[in-house]
């Protein structure tokens, strides 16, 4: 696959991980959402890279919906 795959599968990985840690944490308190709520949100963060094309496609239907 060429760079321009890995580039975007990096910033929605990252992306995707920072977001479901921050749910981690406000669904199950800071000591839990801090301590283990990495672990899931590092596999969400992974598969969602991994799938970032078709997440794109998503996010730009939903916004034509919106505002068609």
């Amino acid at each position: 696959m060429d760079n321009g795959y890995w580039i975007g599968a990096w910033i929605t990985g990252i992306l995707a991980f920072i977001a479901s840690w921050i749910y981690a944490i406000a669904c199950y308190g800071f000591f839990l959402g801090v301590g283990l709520g990495w672990i899931p949100a590092l596999c969400i963060g992974y598969l969602a890279g991994l799938m970032w094309p078709l997440l794109a496609i998503g996010v730009v239907a939903v916004i034509i919906l919106i505002f068609a």
